[in-house]
């Protein structure tokens, strides 16, 4: 048993409209628009918006999967590549809809488990539940999705963002027990954090100071917050600490590899406008945060669909736009490239 949402039926309040080629737009996405403009989707801006293909949320019953899952598929007959996100340190998975979502209508299936509840400084356990999750996808994947979808499994993406990003790092380092029984092609570091400072490193240890020392066999995106190493208030640590952060994973990355700074956003800026409960209302609380979430998110979904379809589908025109594009929803605190 699953239960399945569409995107308007999950954002009901949003204002929608389907051309001729049935694209699905988001006003809210460009604020300066009317609810009847158009998205072109021949600009490399239009990585930052909401793509052609409407999408839907799946919700496996939890005791058919291996942990939780969140599972964001276009609904469009077609056979598409596969995203594995892992959230933040003490995140819903849900805090990562409106992102998923953005990704999903882009052409990608995304799968987002719920790796714990409560959980230590060590993330060993994290790392093979990844392992687990995608030991899975061959044979319980296509049980979720839309009969008309198929996914292509030799596209396989791995993103994290906090916690989530160290964790991807690591496994894709092989800090792991479990075999795999699919290969990566691309990894994903959004914002990622390897512990509370240098020298405070939180189990396992992915980061060694080593300038390009990740030896990944995979292409590499780094995403980075300007405000994730500032303070929010002096009684808490910065979010995305300095010599723990974006900056170090990037400069242990070998070639290929990107690096993106959005400048004047933190580090939880690209969760959802809306994240409910305890945990959700002490995502605004506990970071220094830019004026609001929606800039940051589209930037997130942008780059990462960019690069996807790069190093996945070998069309690097969205990236290489992006590199100079000043329509980007954020203003670029530093744009990188290892080739």
């Amino acid at each position: 048993m699953h239960t399945t949402q569409t995107i308007t039926e999950l954002y009901p309040n949003q204002q929608y409209k389907i051309s001729h080629q049935t694209q699905l737009e988001i006003s809210r996405f460009n604020p300066v628009m009317s609810p009847s403009s158009s998205v072109s989707i021949c600009s490399t801006t239009s990585v930052f918006a909401i793509g052609e293909l409407e999408t839907q949320l799946v919700k496996p019953e939890e005791t058919l999967t291996p942990k939780p899952l969140l599972i964001f598929t276009p609904v469009e007959a077609g056979e598409f590549p596969v995203l594995v996100l892992l959230h933040g340190y003490l995140l819903q998975n849900s805090f990562y809809s409106q992102l998923s979502h953005q990704i999903a209508s882009h052409g990608f299936i995304l799968v987002v488990p719920q790796l714990y509840s409560v959980a230590g400084p060590d993330a060993t356990k994290e790392i093979e539940y990844v392992a687990e999750i995608t030991n899975w996808l061959p044979e319980g994947l296509p049980k979720f999705l839309p009969t008309q979808v198929t996914a292509n499994l030799t596209k396989l993406g791995l993103a994290g963002h906090s916690r989530g990003g160290k964790v991807a790092f690591a496994l894709a380092l092989n800090k792991l027990k479990t075999e795999l029984k699919l290969k990566y092609s691309a990894l994903i570091g959004i914002d990622p954090v390897d512990g509370m400072d240098k020298g405070k490193q939180t189990p396992p240890k992915v980061l060694t100071y080593v300038p390009h020392s990740f030896n990944l066999e995979m292409p590499v995106m780094v995403i980075g917050s300007g405000l994730g190493e500032v303070r929010k208030n002096p009684l808490f640590p910065a979010c995305a600490p300095k010599g723990v952060n974006h900056e170090d994973f990037y400069n242990e990355c070998c070639k290929p590899a990107c690096y993106f700074v959005a400048k004047d956003y933190g580090h939880l800026d690209m969760l959802d406008d809306e994240t409910k409960g305890i945990r959700g209302k002490a995502t605004y609380c506990l970071c220094k945060n830019g004026k609001c979430r929606e800039p940051m998110r589209r930037f997130v979904g942008g780059v990462v669909v960019a690069f996807l379809k790069g190093y996945l589908e070998r069309d690097f025109n969205f990236l290489i736009g992006i590199k100079d594009d000043e329509l980007a929803p954020v203003e670029l605190q530093k744009v990188d490239f290892l080739l």
